[in-house]
């Protein structure tokens, strides 16, 4: 223990939160993006067009054209994958698994002729909604490595809820004038932390229960002898699997069954999954969106596949999976509207405020006074660079995520990972660059590299694709006039912090001396 136990919990908050600070804020970015993940994918493939819902005769017309190109290009497959058209995404997004070691395989089809569609190849939101619990690593480690900051951040929350003893009154205090610097970044970081404190427990708490059974997975193998299927089959949370048989046997046609399981179910069909395709115990499952309300679960009806007679519908949840499930619904927030969708997004951008000015603060409170003579040590230096190379990179890879998906060429082979290498080739640039400048330097320079990069988005994507703001909030196309207005929001907002940057001298604000002092040196 130090000298008492709030400043033991103090000590801890402190040093816990730099220690994954930079990684929680990647995460906290990249997660909040990812409550308009549908919506930046629907950016980031112009070629598309808002449709009107396909009939059910249509959806199974496109799902057996599908099944036709799988039984061509997906010979041998473990399993198919076949997103349907939806309003707001109308193509054939097709999946396949091979055998354990080899890559995935997917494409695009146009769900009324089942030829290679003409968009862009891009991940789209689904880049920045994985990066958010992988971070681009092998997903096992990525998703550890998350877990694990995670469950620091719950000790930093309790930590620093036990270490502000006027927590209330820290929710109304901001000293944006004060003479002090550390004191101007303390109540910065309080009332980001303060205001949006439930959510904050909230979205930490459910992020780690989501991968609970990754991180703890000893009751499932002991208890299902390490089928993790056989445990979310009993649960309820999907229909039981069929091991292979082993006797090929042709697939039935997918459009029937299409075709009766929407008149089982009043939802809005999402994807077909087929498992052992090709096989004597092929089984066909139709999977919806899930409905309205808190669980996160996806009401499913089997087929058997070489029959197509109906084998199973996923029937009630047992308690403990549907706790859980509404845990993971907390967490992704489907069940928001559009109002407290934006309530949840604005929770996210405070979150990652929260952490920045932490960041920050741990930074400002110990560089060296003004006229001590003693200079900063190594350690200080490196975390003031990556603070900037991570509060101000990342802002800037995203915008250059986005950028190369409007500037590089149509044709490309392999142009996502193109896109995906933009956005890691402009982090590693940013980061290096506050290296070999001041920490004032690095903060203008970077902040006012964001600010431009993130107005120029918009402004590309109109000149490449002729969908520019005003055209867009003519049409009325939400998904691109509120991207384009969010980016050019955040640029302005950049900007603004790179001109206060400007004006700050090294230690961010100088004490202003008292006025009797003043009058006292004057002759």
């Amino acid at each position: 223990m130090r000298t008492g136990f709030r400043q033991s919990m103090a000590w801890l908050h402190a040093w816990s939160g730099l220690v994954v600070g930079w990684v929680l804020f990647a995460v906290f970015v990249t997660g909040t993006a990812s409550y308009y993940r549908s919506e930046i994918s629907q950016w980031m493939r112009p070629e598309l067009k808002a449709a009107a819902p396909m009939s059910p005769a249509a959806l199974g017309h496109a799902a057996d054209l599908a099944r036709l190109h799988l039984d061509t290009h997906a010979k041998g497959a473990r399993s198919w994958f076949i997103t349907l058209p939806s309003p707001d995404r109308p193509t054939l997004d097709l999946f396949w698994r091979r055998k354990p070691g080899t890559p995935p395989g997917q494409a695009t089809l146009d769900p009324a002729t089942g030829a290679p569609a003409s968009v862009r190849d891009t991940r789209g939101g689904d880049f920045l909604y994985r990066f958010h619990f992988e971070l681009s690593m092998a997903p096992l480690w990525g998703r550890w490595v998350v877990g694990i900051c995670a469950m620091i951040m719950l000790v930093v929350l309790v930590s620093g809820i036990v270490t502000h003893r006027r927590i209330f009154a820290d929710l109304f205090t901001f000293r944006r004038h004060a003479k002090s610097a550390q004191r101007g970044w303390l109540d910065a970081h309080n009332v980001t932390g303060v205001l949006a404190l439930p959510f904050h427990l909230m979205i930490t708490y459910t992020g780690i229960v989501t991968l609970c059974v990754m991180y703890m997975p000893w009751g499932v193998t002991t208890a299902y002898h390490g089928d993790a299927q056989a445990f979310y089959a009993e649960s309820g949370q999907i229909t039981a699997t069929r091991p292979p048989a082993g006797r090929p046997t042709p697939l039935a046609p997918l459009g029937p069954m299409v075709e009766r399981a929407l008149a089982m179910n009043a939802e809005p069909l999402e994807r077909i999954t087929v498992q052992n395709p090709g096989d004597a115990n092929a089984v066909v499952v139709a999977v919806f969106e899930e409905p309205h309300g808190l669980m996160h679960r996806h009401p499913q009806v089997a087929f058997d596949g070489t029959t197509g007679a109906v084998i199973e519908t996923l029937g009630p949840m047992r308690p403990a999976a549907g706790a859980f499930t509404t845990m993971v619904g907390l967490h992704e927030a489907h069940f928001a509207g559009p109002a407290l969708r934006v309530l949840f997004f604005l929770s996210g951008v405070m979150g990652a405020t929260m952490v920045a000015t932490g960041l920050i603060l741990w930074t400002v409170a110990r560089v060296p006074k003004p006229g001590s003579g003693a200079r900063a040590h190594l350690g200080l230096r490196l975390v003031q660079a990556l603070n900037v190379g991570t509060i101000a990179g990342l802002p800037i890879a995203i915008a250059c995520y986005f950028l190369a998906n409007r500037l590089l060429p149509l044709g490309i082979a392999e142009r996502k990972e193109t896109e995906v290498t933009a956005f890691f080739a402009a982090w590693v640039v940013a980061a290096l660059v506050p290296l070999v400048l001041t920490p004032r330097a690095g903060w203008t320079a970077m902040l006012a590299t964001a600010a431009a990069l993130l107005a120029a988005v918009p402004v590309v994507g109109g000149l490449t694709t002729g969908r520019h703001l005003v055209a867009s909030l003519r049409a009325g196309d939400a998904a691109f006039y509120g991207f384009d207005l969010a980016l050019l929001g955040l640029g302005a907002a950049f900007a603004f912090a790179a001109y206060k940057a400007a004006g700050l001298s090294r230690r961010t604000v100088v004490e202003r001396p008292r006025p009797r002092a003043v009058a006292a040196a004057q002759p």
